[in-house]
Order: C-alpha cells, then sequence, then structure tokens
C-alpha cells in the first residue's frame, strides 16, 4: 500500500470516528436534557457560577435549586473579604453574588454588578418593607449605617438610592441580626437585652478566648459596639466613624491584642465553629448558622440580644456586569427560586429570615413557625438544616419573634466614607 493510500485511510477512519463521536454526544446529550429536566431541550445544559460566603452557599441548596431549575449550578464559596475582593476585581469570573448589602458601594462603584429589572422578580410585591423601607414596623429603630433601603433603587444618573424606580442593585432575601456567641457552660447565661451586652467582648475574665470576625465592614463594627459599651470611648455616629475615632478605635483595639486579650479572627463560618469546639474561644462575633451547628454538637452556645442592639445585615443577590444572554435568564430564575418558598423554610432552620417569609411559613410546622419567627417556646426538639437537633423542647429563641430582634438595631453592616482608611487600620491591628 503507498504512503498515500495509508493517509487517506488514516484521514478517513479519523472522520468515521468524528462522526460517530458527534452523532453520540448530540444523542446523549439530548437524553440528559430529558432526564433532568422535561422542560429543557437545549443540547447543552446552562451553567450559573454563583460566588460567596459559606453562609448560603450550602449544597442542599445547590442540588435542590439545579433540579428544581435544570441548570448546572456551580457553587464557590470562600471567606466575606475574599470573595469581595474578587467580585470587584473579577466580574468575569462569576455570574450571581450572594453577600451582604455593606459590599454594595464597593460593586457598584466598581461596576463589577449591573442593575436588576423589578419587571423580572416574580415576588417582588411580596417582599416586605424591612428592604423597602428600613425598617420592619413603623416603630422599629432605623439603625446607624447603611440600613439597605438607602442602596436598593438604581436612579437614572446610575446612584443608588431609597427613591423608588423600576430598577434595583440587588436581591432582597436573607437577612438576620448578628451579635456575639457564647459557651453558657463557661460564662453564666445572660438576660436578652438587659445583662447581655457588647462589654462582654472585651471582658478580662474572658482574655485570651475571645475571637472577632476578619471583616473590615463587619468586626469593626463588633469593636465599636465593645467599645463603647465598655465605657472606653464614644462615638458620634457609630455607622460612620472618623479618621480621628478610627485612630483611637485601633490604638484600644491593637493594645488589647499586644496584651494577649484576642484568640485571633476568622474568616468563614466552619472557622468560628472550630475555635470554640475546641476550646480555644468562650466567647466571639458569630454568625447564627455557626451558633446552631454548635448546638447541634451538644455545646450550649448563646447568640446574645445584647441591651445595646444588634449588628444587622440583609443579604444581597447581584448580577455580575458580565452576565448576559441565557446565563442571564437562568441568573433570573435562580433569584426567583430563592423567594419560591422552600429555600426561605430550609434558611429559617440555621435562624434565618426570608424578604417574604409568608411564602415559605407553609413548608414549616406550626412549631417551627412559631418557634423561629414568633418568639414562641419549641414545642418539641426541633432539627436544623443537617438534620440534627439544634433546639430543645421549651426553649426560646434569644432575642425573641423576628419583629422584636429587627425593632433593636443599633447599626447595620456598612462600607463607611473612612472604609479605606479603617481597611489600613485593620490590617495594623491583624499584624499586631
Amino acid at each position: 500500500m503507498s504512503t498515500a493510500d495509508s493517509t487517506d485511510n488514516l484521514k478517513q477512519t479519523r472522520t468515521t470516528r468524528r462522526t460517530f463521536l458527534k452523532n453520540t454526544l448530540a444523542l446523549s446529550s439530548g437524553v440528559g436534557a430529558f432526564t433532568n429536566a422535561p422542560y429543557v431541550f437545549a443540547r447543552h445544559r446552562t451553567k450559573l457560577r454563583i460566588l460567596g460566603t459559606h453562609v448560603t452557599l450550602q449544597e442542599e441548596l445547590r442540588k435542590k435549586a439545579q433540579q428544581d431549575l435544570g441548570i448546572d449550578i456551580e457553587f464557590q464559596p470562600g471567606g466575606s473579604a475574599s470573595v469581595l475582593h474578587q467580585a470587584s476585581t473579577r466580574p468575569a469570573s462569576f455570574d450571581l453574588y450572594e453577600q451582604w448589602s455593606n459590599s454594595l458601594k464597593v460593586l457598584w462603584q466598581a461596576n463589577a454588578i449591573q442593575a436588576i429589572d423589578i419587571g423580572r422578580l416574580k415576588y417582588w410585591n411580596e417582599i416586605n418593607n424591612l428592604t423597602k423601607t428600613g425598617r420592619i414596623t413603623t416603630g422599629a429603630k432605623l439603625g446607624a449605617g447603611d440600613a439597605p433601603s438607602k442602596l436598593l433603587y438604581v436612579q437614572k444618573d446610575h446612584s443608588l438610592s431609597s427613591v423608588p424606580s423600576q430598577q434595583v442593585s440587588f436581591l432582597p432575601y436573607v437577612h438576620n441580626v448578628d451579635s456575639f456567641g457564647y459557651n453558657a457552660g463557661v460564662i453564666p447565661r445572660g438576660l436578652p437585652y438587659k445583662t447581655e451586652s457588647w462589654s462582654w467582648l472585651l471582658d478580662e475574665r474572658y482574655a485570651g478566648k475571645v475571637a472577632l470576625v476578619n471583616a473590615p465592614s463587619i468586626g469593626l463594627f463588633d469593636a465599636v459596639l465593645a467599645v463603647q459599651a465598655k465605657g472606653l470611648m464614644k462615638f458620634k455616629d457609630i455607622g460612620n466613624l472618623s479618621r480621628n475615632e478610627i485612630d483611637e478605635l485601633f490604638a484600644i483595639l491593637i493594645e488589647l491584642r499586644y496584651q494577649g486579650h484576642f484568640r485571633g479572627v476568622w474568616s468563614s463560618v466552619p472557622q468560628s465553629v472550630r475555635l470554640m469546639q475546641r476550646k480555644e474561644v468562650v466567647i466571639e462575633s458569630m454568625f447564627s448558622p455557626a451558633v446552631f451547628d454548635l448546638k447541634g454538637q451538644g455545646i450550649d452556645c448563646v447568640y446574645a440580644a445584647p441591651k445595646e442592639g444588634y449588628r444587622a445585615w440583609h443579604g444581597v443577590m447581584c448580577l455580575s456586569s458580565q452576565t448576559q444572554g441565557a446565563v442571564k435568564d437562568a441568573a433570573y430564575d435562580y433569584m426567583n427560586w430563592w423567594l419560591s418558598g422552600w429555600p426561605g423554610a430550609f434558611i429559617a432552620k440555621q435562624g434565618y429570615y426570608i424578604s417574604n417569609p409568608e411564602r415559605s411559613r407553609s413548608l414549616l410546622t406550626d412549631n417551627e413557625w412559631n418557634y423561629w419567627y414568633e418568639g414562641k417556646p419549641a414545642l418539641t426538639d426541633l432539627a436544623g438544616t443537617d438534620g440534627r437537633v439544634v433546639v430543645k423542647k421549651g426553649e426560646i429563641r434569644n432575642g425573641g419573634s423576628y419583629l422584636e430582634r429587627f425593632s433593636n438595631v443599633a447599626v447595620w453592616n456598612t462600607v463607611m466614607d473612612t472604609y479605606e482608611y479603617s481597611l489600613l487600620k485593620w490590617n495594623e491591628f491583624l499584624s499586631a
């Protein structure tokens, strides 16, 4: 056989193989589409990349959304500071961003996110007044700093404000009030709103056993509330510190660091759990899922209801400025899914609230609803998101009902006018 004939036969074999593989892949792609979601007929399933923290990027949520929506979903969880840096500098690396409202100014100014059309948000009219007006009830405290309502609506000049428009900067969904958690097996249990105080974070009795969350726009306010409650200094506006106030605040914090008061800082919920689980700390900045994780392990962790008020946060789901086409459509589907009922009922079991709670109510038992939302005693043991018992029969949620907790907001997670300067001082604190 000549060299030319060999070459022709090889080309024919390759062509036949390519044709076979092409047809096989096309067939299997069609089967996969019908198998995973009967209403999806595309050859390739849309993939949605979601960047955020461990707080909401949980595997059970990912699997449920993927099953319900018929799309591939990739979660990219990380620490709050690291994901904010990634989102603000590399918007092409994600399609949706999930974090907290204090990240909005940074993302918006960096042109990392785009406006969301209210007309495409299926449950917009069900969202309660907390986000739209800043208060859960007319008599509730607004709280210092950036209440989410101040950053919600996109104006014609591309600014953000509380003036209603047809576009928003984020989808309002999960939210809560944060404080600190303490091990009641070591620290005597306090009384909500009466004796529990932010000053406990600076109590000399717990020196070396204290940790803060490593986020300048979050942990800083825990420190501010603690320093003020301890009587070490007063602030004109705890939601917007001046440079001089920041200098004085960090002089106090760095001195405490030198004295060994702080065990350290944590950057993710699992880290905060391990610190208390291993008895390295007895009191620390904490998020609700960590508290109930520890309770599920049999550790008597109490989520304080400080008499000075809470540090509040609101989850924001943001659309990357680079997301377009079919992926953008999938992103809207995912945003609507979050307010469709099941996700709100799921995250209630880790102590979080959803912006349209009534839609989730029927998916919770009366006992679950009464404990998590109404602040009533649990009539039976209650399980958390992982199935472990996190609430014992007879327990009352510390801080009371949804309305009571959000009526006692001291400050919102905020990016201050002096944020860049506070970031420098925060890094000084970390390296002290």
